[in-house]
């Protein structure tokens, strides 16, 4: 119960991809500094200096709109969630600690590190193709949209760490 809940200028969150969080502290500063409008508090949490005291923002909206990317950038974990933790060989869910990372054109033969040529693959799966070209995944590899990760990441729980923050998460 550390967090506070950043929302940007037009009422969503800044992020998804995390989910756009800071330390109290620093959501303090944001207040300080006027650079936000505290939306909800936490009820039963204050903080004092010799001089100042305040309650704890739970959900802060910044003044300024902050852009978001366009491109997400490639990771193990937006791919995962770009192919919804699902091995692209045999179809099967399975929690990320278990998927690996597949080069569909493998790197010893040329093929690069990127959205248009990973997918998500089980340790069997990934082990059985080896390096092999004539094995192909079952959903085409592709460069995902900000928007569609946030798509995916709308299907997966989020951690909700004060009442407050339902509204504002809700898809």
């Amino acid at each position: 119960m550390s967090d506070t809940l950043v929302i940007n200028a037009d009422g969503q969150p800044v992020s998804f991809l995390p989910l756009s969080v800071v330390q109290w502290k620093d959501a303090i500063l944001y207040m300080y500094h006027d650079k936000c409008t505290v939306l909800d508090w936490y009820d039963d949490w204050m903080v004092r200096s010799t001089h100042w005291e305040t309650r704890v923002p739970a959900v802060i909206m910044l003044k300024d709109y902050m852009r978001r990317r366009r491109v997400p950038r490639f990771s193990k974990s937006n791919l995962f969630l770009r192919d919804i933790s699902t091995c692209q060989y045999c179809n099967t869910p399975f929690p990320k600690s278990s998927l690996t990372v597949d080069h569909v054109k493998p790197v010893s033969l040329g093929g690069k590190t990127r959205w248009d040529n990973c997918v998500s693959a089980c340790g069997p799966c990934n082990g059985r193709k080896g390096n092999k070209t004539n094995i192909k995944p079952i959903r085409a590899p592709y460069e995902p949209t900000y928007y569609q990760l946030v798509e995916c990441r709308k299907h997966l729980p989020i951690d909700i760490r004060h009442p407050s923050w339902e509204p504002w998460l809700e898809t």
